[in-house]
């Protein structure tokens, strides 16, 4: 189990992204822009540099749900690896099953 404390930062920081999403966006897609004005891209940038570094999309990890480790995580079951291979062998997760040959 991770700890606590990792996980509830993680959540912080998947709020502050969720309220800054559409302003982030909004820069983002001006900054990346080539078509602008160098000047109006360079402004841009800057008031993304202003935003809380928490508020970028890259700083959230991906953890699992019932354990909040970071490592070996499945996107598309939201587990990691542990989790997955504990509850694939008790027969919890519908359609998965071991591999034998």
């Amino acid at each position: 189990m991770a700890k606590l404390s990792s996980i509830n930062k993680n959540e912080r920081r998947k709020k502050l992204v969720k309220k800054y999403a559409g302003q982030y966006a909004k820069l983002k897609a001006i900054a990346d822009d080539e078509s602008r004005d160098d000047t109006e891209r360079l402004i841009a940038r800057l008031k993304m540099a202003e935003l809380p570094r928490n508020a970028n999309p890259t700083r959230v990890r991906n953890r699992c749900e019932l354990t909040g480790r970071s490592r070996a995580y499945y996107r598309k079951f939201k587990l990691s690896r542990v989790m997955l291979r504990e509850l694939g062998n008790k027969g919890l997760i519908p359609g998965l099953t071991k591999s034998s040959w």
